[in-house]
């Protein structure tokens, strides 16, 4: 172990080099990616990897690379930086650590073996501790399976079926309880206005025997004036004057004042007729949502029905009388009692009943003792979990109820019974579209705050960080050609500077050479070479396509073609495929999609089949995509997965593709957090949250919520400059490789379809005499994401060694026995301290 200091270090980098360490980038990425380290108190200063074990010609693999470690004053346990050495400005007091091995996506394997506490300046001298390993995270809750557009239509298709002459359910009598409950489910459903309009017209003209089966003196049918009013409530319709009746008053009328059987009163609190707490339940949230406060008497009623398991009675009981719980009595209590608010204890108990009485395959029995799980119980369940914020356990019902639907779009009723049920499907339809009886049809509020992407494009040109107009930057004099890249699609997303996206593109067509450091366009595409990289590759085709420039002609390459030369036959660890489609050295799933997309705007869909079978490979259960290729079991990544939801898109002709895509998006939807972002590595992430706004825009009408909150999220992180911050919570101040992705990503415009054409503009010399080059502010990885410059595009994977991108492609150079160094560099310490330790690395990059 090796220990350094600097009492005023700028950057993580800063303070590497200071504490008298040299670093080496790669020749694809430039110096801003930490390749190899070394000391002139080790081995005679020579660096680590040596070339014989590491080219350092592309990113190193995930198992043999510098990862970067940080721990802030007072701080006893190392956190995996989420920036990259660049980015990263140390605080005083704090300890950076950089370790060569290996590590996960999230940095929880891979830790120096030693305390931060140990190697501060006053810290006793350190001792090997066992490196420590990730916790396996409980899985209680069953993985979901999330509904796609196409088999909520189908659902609600099934429902129409049922109707006799469209506009009523017929069981030998009419039947106003299931009418007005498979109008209901359309209402969620959507896409059947038109025949949810002759439901409503129906029941109006049929209202009386509806509500009053046995005739105006008797007591009503409550479970029909419930219901129907809160149908009309959640259509814009007026309970109050629904034919000739008030739905209301019929309700708040006839309120129990002491049991009276002929008056339909079992007790104190009823509503007249009210049969059991199900339908006194449904007529509190009625009267709720229709802006009514219920009389306290009738509230007391329903929670007298709770049973002290949490959940709630199926028929009427006195508070000493056993219970027998009832998930739907249950599920209508919870969206009650949540709409009256004040009822905490009633909801968390609830709560706590519904997350140990799911089962494994997510679903509920619909009594104690059942055997069975049923769907009608479930499609319940899955809106009260909703409502009381279980999104994982809803999800996992959510994923029962898909599982039961069969062919023509009706569900099964329980696994016994594989034929289609009404009553079942009604019950699950409100679920399955996502939707729930305590705000079923409520306006939307309105749109929240938004980015000002003007400001934000003012910042991504801003002298400083477009350096000489042309290209950004993140080590000074080098330029960074994936976040030029990033920029440019933000300046054709917004069509804000049409002059700077044109000089950024003929920098690029005329090579990107700047001074005589070697470092150019073609060293980093490596088309024609041993290292050409496929996702560079597909990103640069693209920006041509955007921007309308010829991709088969560009900087003198046949950039199409070159996406058929490095397209793999075969898995070969050696000239980095990871398997037949797989493009050369894309070692995530972010460069995957860029090259699909690019064929497919090129006219070569057919040669784009392989990789587009190996991304729909890629797919987890759940819907999300990982990040590196290949991935760690708990790899899961909203910017991969929303990358490859805009490639599979374009995928016309393939059912499985359009599937994958409602998957992807639904499972995308599913992380996002309550202020509105979205996790990355670097937190919640901008440039997550603005990849997810792009993939959630696909399907804009189903997720506007989310996507409004998305972009207040946004808002809330842009700065008096107008950059963003990388994350929420995180190291403050804008950062231009976040910046690019939110100006861009906010639009919502898809890559698939993003396009400025500012080929005939007048533009520069695409090979102008460099100006001096200004020191421009470093822009930090927000996470080592599509920003990033090696692989901008590829998201989530380490931000070691302050690397512009985060994704290791294996290079292809074997990995011999080397020595393994800890370097440890405390801010404002003292003396240096030198140990070593070795550790043996095999042939293959395993560490042994």
């Amino acid at each position: 172990m090796l220990r350094g200091c600097d009492a005023t270090p700028t950057t993580g980098l800063d303070l590497l080099h200071e504490a008298g360490f040299t670093t080496t980038g790669t020749a694809h990425d430039g110096p801003g990616f930490i390749c190899r380290i070394g000391s002139p108190d080790f081995a005679s200063g020579a660096e680590h990897p040596t070339p014989a074990d590491e080219a350092c010609q592309l990113t190193p693999p995930a198992s043999a690379y510098w990862s970067y470690w940080i721990a802030p004053a007072g701080q006893d346990h190392w956190t995996y930086s989420p920036l990259g050495a660049m980015a990263q400005r140390p605080g005083p007091g704090e300890v950076e650590a950089w370790v060569f091995g290996g590590t996960d996506i999230g940095g929880t394997t891979g830790a120096p073996s030693f305390t931060p506490a140990s190697v501060r300046a006053s810290g006793p001298t350190p001792t090997a501790t066992p490196t420590p390993t990730a916790t396996p995270t409980p899985t209680s809750t069953p993985v979901p399976t999330r509904p796609g557009e196409a088999q909520v239509k189908a659902v609600a298709s099934y429902l129409v079926g049922q109707l006799a002459d469209g506009d009523h359910v017929d069981n030998g009598f009419v039947d106003y309880y299931r009418t007005i409950a498979v109008a209901t489910a359309l209402a969620g459903t959507g896409g059947q206005d038109q025949t949810l309009t002759k439901i409503v017209d129906y029941l109006r003209a049929h209202v009386d025997a509806a509500i009053f089966p046995n005739g105006g003196t008797a007591p009503p049918h409550t479970a029909n004036v419930a219901s129907l009013a809160l149908l009309l409530t959640s259509t814009s319709g007026d309970p109050r004057a629904f034919g000739d009746r008030d739905l209301i008053a019929t309700l708040t009328d006839r309120v129990c004042t002491a049991t009276d059987a002929d008056a339909g009163c079992a007790a104190a609190g009823d509503f007249a007729g009210s049969s059991d707490p199900l339908t006194h339940a449904t007529a509190l949230l009625a009267l709720k949502r229709a802006g009514v406060t219920p009389p306290a008497s009738t509230v007391t009623r329903l929670t007298e029905q709770q049973c002290t398991i949490g959940a709630f009675a199926g028929v009427w009981r006195s508070p000493t009388e056993a219970c027998d719980p009832d998930l739907a009595a249950t599920t209508l209590a919870v969206l009650a009692l949540h709409t009256l608010g004040a009822h905490d204890a009633a909801l968390s108990s609830a709560k706590a009943f519904l997350a140990t009485a799911q089962e494994p395959d997510g679903g509920y029995q619909p009594y104690t003792g059942a055997g069975l799980t049923d769907t009608y119980s479930t499609g319940h369940a899955a809106q009260a979990l909703a409502v009381l914020g279980d999104a994982d356990r809803a999800a996992a019902a959510t994923g029962l109820l898909v599982s039961r639907i069969v062919p023509g779009g009706g569900l099964s009723p329980d696994p016994s019974n594989p034929d289609a049920d009404l009553p079942a499907t009604a019950a699950a339809a409100l679920a399955l579209a996502g939707k729930n009886l305590a705000d079923l049809g409520e306006t939307p509020p309105p749109a929240g705050p938004r980015p000002d992407l003007v400001k934000g494009v003012s910042y991504l040109v801003a002298p400083t960080n477009l350096i000489d107009g042309r290209y950004h930057e993140s080590f000074p004099g080098f330029p960074d050609f994936g976040l030029s890249i990033d920029g440019a699609y933000a300046l054709a997303a917004t069509g804000g500077d049409d002059a700077k996206l044109r000089a950024i593109v003929e920098f690029l067509r005329g090579g990107g050479a700047v001074g005589e450091n070697g470092f150019t366009v073609d060293r980093w595409l490596g088309v024609g070479t041993d290292y050409a990289v496929g996702g560079a590759i597909g990103k640069m085709a693209l920006l041509a396509q955007v921007t309308g420039y010829d991709p088969r002609s560009f900087g003198g390459h046949d950039l199409i073609a070159a996406l058929s030369d490095v397209t793999c036959t075969k898995t070969d660890a050696l000239t980095g495929c990871a398997g037949a489609g797989n493009y050369r050295y894309a070692t995530s799933v972010f460069g995957q999609p860029l090259g699909i997309i690019a064929q497919h705007r090129a006219g070569q869909g057919e040669a784009a089949t392989k990789p587009v079978e190996f991304l729909k490979g890629l797919q987890r259960a759940d819907g999300s995509f990982p990040s590196l290729i290949p991935a760690a079991d708990a790899d899961r990544d909203v910017d991969s997965t929303a990358m490859a939801a805009m490639a599979l898109a374009l995928v016309t002709d393939d059912p499985s593709a359009a599937g994958a895509v409602d998957k992807a998006l639904a499972w995308i939807a599913s992380t996002q957090k309550g202020h509105g972002g979205f996790p990355g590595a670097a937190g919640d992430s901008t440039n997550s949250t603005a990849l997810a706004i792009q993939g959630l825009t696909l399907h804009g009408t189903t997720y506007a919520g989310q996507i409004n909150k998305a972009l207040a999220f946004l808002a809330s992180q842009q700065n008096d400059d107008g950059g963003f911050s990388v994350a929420a919570d995180g190291q403050a101040g804008s950062d231009v490789r976040a910046s690019t992705q939110v100006v861009g990503g906010a639009t919502g415009i898809s890559f698939a379809t993003l396009t400025r054409d500012v080929h005939g503009l007048p533009g520069t010399d695409p090979t102008p005499t460099p100006t001096p080059t200004p020191s421009a502010t470093p822009s930090s990885s927000a996470s080592p994401s599509s920003a990033s410059s090696s692989t901008s595009v590829v998201p989530s994977s380490p931000a070691a060694g302050g690397q512009p991108s985060g994704h290791l492609p294996r290079t292809g150079a074997s990995i011999l026995t080397i020595a393994l160094l800890a370097l440890v560099l405390v801010v404002a310490g003292i003396l240096l301290r030198i140990s070593a330790r070795r550790r043996a690395v095999t042939g293959d990059g395993g560490v042994s």
